[in-house]
């Protein structure tokens, strides 16, 4: 019987505590690092799943981002680093699993996904339209769930797992009363990624998220500056929101979320599933002092 588990398998045996097979032959470090890893990652085309795809593709890993549109700039740059560039639609469940079916058909293998696509709805409850709440929930939640399941089935199967990393926000950690539609989307994500996390440690898949606050340079937050004129007093009360970036007098930046996701795919986070790291500044940890 295994001490740790309870479970009646004995370690020596070729099964392993859940009755998973082995891997024999290999010792844990040699499963984790023996080959570049085969990162997907979706929204890659600007922000942080640019910043996030470059990263990985600096490591020499085999990157596959998928977008629904590139502009030139985008694109020559994450080419020009190696990244295969898809053109995708997250909110169709197809479009998400052929993404990750051909960097499995590249490359035999999936190591590392990365469910970033999102889009924000600053909306009042009263405002939102059947159409508005399909394209948050298609996007920010049906089109993780679907790429957690493409991605399972592979993963589940290798010896070294896999890692999924889910791109939240800090409206999955706390109310928030401007845009209910986007909180409840990422409130949901989060809870995903929980979930799965337990059912699937049994396959050596760790599955995690992020949870940033107002990063500059995205898609996202380009949005708070539609209809203000005053583009420095939006980054201002931007600043103000979280106790660090006041602190420090800048908004987060996409490298500092796209380090935090490199960490949770890497050998370092083994051990590390379930959880939600907030990349905000603070915010989500309540009213800061004045």
């Amino acid at each position: 019987m295994c001490a740790e588990t309870q479970c009646p398998i004995a370690p020596s045996s070729d099964v392993g505590c859940y009755g998973r097979p082995i891997a024999l032959g290999y010792t844990d470090q040699e499963i984790m690092t023996t080959h570049s890893k085969t990162v997907v990652i979706t929204g890659a085309a600007n922000g942080i799943g640019r910043a996030t795809a470059l990263k990985f593709a600096a490591q020499n890993d085999a990157v596959f981002g998928a977008d629904l549109q590139y502009s030139d700039e985008n694109r020559a740059l994450l080419e020009a680093e190696g990244v295969t560039c898809l053109m995708a639609d997250v909110r169709d469940v197809a479009s998400v699993e052929s993404v990750v079916q051909t960097a499995i058909d590249t490359t035999s293998r999936l190591d590392v996904l990365v469910n970033n696509a999102g889009v924000g709805m600053v909306k009042q409850i009263d405002e939102v339209s059947d159409a508005d709440w399909n394209m948050v929930m298609d996007t920010n939640l049906k089109a993780a769930f679907f790429g957690c399941k493409t991605a399972i089935t592979t993963m589940s199967e290798q010896p070294s797992g896999g890692s999924i990393i889910n791109v939240a926000s800090n409206a999955g950690l706390m109310p928030r009363s401007h845009d209910p539609v986007y909180s409840i989307s990422k409130i949901a994500l989060v809870g995903l990624t929980k979930s799965l996390a337990l059912c699937h440690s049994k396959d050596r898949i760790r599955v995690n998220c992020v949870c940033p606050g107002p990063v500059e340079n995205t898609q996202m937050i380009e949005e708070n500056f539609v209809g203000r004129s005053d583009r420095q007093q939006v980054v201002r009360e931007l600043i103000h929101a979280s106790p660090l970036a006041r602190a420090w007098d800048r908004m987060i930046s996409p490298d500092e979320v796209a380090d935090a996701i490199l960490y949770l795919a890497g050998d370092g986070a083994r051990m590390v599933s379930g959880t939600a790291i907030a990349i905000d500044g603070g915010k989500s940890l309540g009213v800061p002092p004045a």
